[in-house]
């Protein structure tokens, strides 16, 4: 079965990694949310993908530098059609207990490249543990370092590895930071990876996926999931396949 996930949350509607786009993307029927994990500078983690604020709050600061009560005071949704409806930024905790009430899977993006996070992972594994939810996650990164110290804090934790070129037998390298399983850019998959994967005991779930075409292209040729913006026009085509 090929699970759904909301990319940020229904970010094609909705102002991504809010509450507003997490709890759409759930209403939509989305199997597990995605979304991306920073870190203030009293040290709360926080849900934004960029490490600059500007783009979705309109300031021109980093996430490092703002204390969390200074955070939620910034509009997550500036950036968006929807701006009048204010949005906070989202703590780990909210998702987390969103996801524990409605049984969903969450993937946590750890964003630790442009910045460094020091004990980011410890922080956001304890919180996981915290609410009983290590079934549930799958921790990813670009910065497979970061996946590597995931495994040596809590060895049972999910990870996946995000990449965005065409490597070469990804499911061997995988093997080498110890991860679960295979997030790649959408054009770096095809049967084969997905063959090899799945030989190694490996999931694959590739980003972003918005075209309808390339949804039931995937699903046919044996997916593990796919994380889209548009929860809802996968869950249709997925109802298809039942």
């Amino acid at each position: 079965m090929t699970l759904n996930y909301g990319h940020r949350g229904a970010s094609g509607y909705y102002p991504e990694n809010t509450m507003l786009a997490f709890e759409k993307a759930i209403e939509m029927g989305c199997d597990g949310i995605e979304t991306d994990v920073q870190m203030t500078a009293d040290g709360v983690l926080v849900l934004i993908h960029d490490e600059n604020l500007k783009r979705t709050t309109g300031v021109d600061a980093f996430v490092k530098d703002y204390n969390f009560n200074e955070l939620r005071k910034l509009n997550a949704a500036n950036y968006h059609s929807m701006k009048e409806v204010f949005q906070y930024i989202p703590t780990v905790e909210e998702l987390l207990e969103l996801a524990k009430k409605n049984n969903i899977i969450i993937n946590f993006e750890i964003k630790t490249g442009i910045v460094f996070y020091d004990g980011i992972e410890k922080k956001l594994i304890d919180l996981i543990n915290t609410y009983n939810m290590k079934d549930n996650v799958i921790i990813s990164s670009f910065n497979h370092y970061a996946l590597i110290e995931c495994k040596k804090i809590d060895s049972e934790i999910k990870t996946a590895i995000l990449y965005a070129e065409a490597l070469y037998h990804p499911e061997d390298y995988c093997k080498t930071v110890d991860a679960d399983g295979l997030h790649p850019v959408l054009y770096a998959v095809n049967s084969n990876i997905i063959i090899d994967a799945h030989k190694k005991g490996l999931f694959v779930q590739p980003y972003t996926v918005n075209d309808e075409a390339t949804m039931k292209k995937f699903i046919q040729i044996g997916i593990d999931g796919i994380i889209t913006n548009y929860p809802d026009k996968l869950k249709v085509i997925l109802q298809q396949y039942k």
